[in-house]
């Protein structure tokens, strides 16, 4: 995250706009200054430091200076991107009691259409005029769209967190219910796809999965706490087949229901 102030001069060095012909790669380099990456069309992959990025389309990239970058992959045929390196010019006195801009390292921009023009602009500017207070104003005008999406994104992580944590509060307490993604989806208003897609980030776990962990851990205790038959257990904890709650079990206990109880027996007598 780059942090800097809005009241900071900015310096533009240069910028301009690369169309691949489908052989080459970004170069290894460790430059001094910043740089400004938005992806057009196309995927660019690029490493700094240890770290690999895959840019997509509608996306931006920041490379900070003094690190190494490079190309992880030949340039598609398709690639069209954006570039654009300056310098922050700040100062302990300058820097004191302003108002920072944060700024992401990688985002999807909300509004790419408004970012091409941008650096469209950008590039006329700098065509016609090599040094312009223009310049520094548009970059500035590039920096706080690229604020704003990560403030969008950031919003909608915590939003996708919380939606997250109800799904896990669902399952614990309705997991003898049909559950599914979907019913989850319908119990808490969103859409099923996404509801995946944040759970698995929270969680790491498919909804699926965690259904089906949520039902074991309760059919464990039940094979071993109360006299109920293999069909009422899976009944209890949400398997309407019989066949299908016994894979399920041995998939993630590494035993049949039968034998865990056996052996959860045995060790409970020598215990003893």
């Amino acid at each position: 995250m780059l942090e800097l102030s809005i009241a900071l001069p900015l310096r533009v060095q240069n910028g301009g706009l690369f169309i691949s012909r489908g052989v080459g790669r970004h170069p290894a380099r460790r430059l001094s200054s910043w740089e400004i990456i938005f992806v057009e069309k196309g995927i660019l992959t690029l490493q700094e430091e240890e770290r690999v990025f895959q840019v997509n389309a509608g996306e931006s990239l920041i490379l900070w200076p003094q690190r190494h970058h490079i190309g992880v992959e030949d340039f598609p045929a398709d690639l069209k991107f954006y570039w654009l390196h300056f310098d922050v010019i700040a100062s302990p006195a300058t820097e004191k009691n302003l108002t920072s801009l944060a700024v992401p390292q990688h985002v999807r921009i909300g509004d790419p259409q408004y970012m091409i023009s941008l650096f469209r602009q950008f590039l006329s500017e700098q065509e016609r005029l090599q040094r312009s207070a223009a310049l520094e104003f548009i970059l500035l005008l590039i920096l706080q769209h690229i604020a704003l999406a990560g403030d969008c994104q950031e919003r909608a992580d915590d939003a996708g967190t919380a939606l997250a944590w109800k799904a896990q509060q669902l399952i614990r307490t309705q997991f003898h219910r049909p559950l599914s993604t979907s019913v989850l989806a319908r119990e808490l208003h969103c859409n099923a796809d996404y509801l995946g897609r944040v759970y698995r980030r929270v969680f790491r776990l498919t909804l699926t999965e965690a259904i089906h962990r949520q039902r074991i851990r309760a059919a464990e205790k039940m094979l071993v706490n109360e006299a109920r038959s293999l069909k009422e257990v899976a009944g209890l904890c949400g398997f309407s087949d019989v066949g299908y709650f016994r894979q399920i079990f041995r998939k993630h206990t590494g035993l049949t229901p039968a034998a865990w109880k056996r052996r959860y027996c045995k060790e409970h007598i020598n215990s003893a």
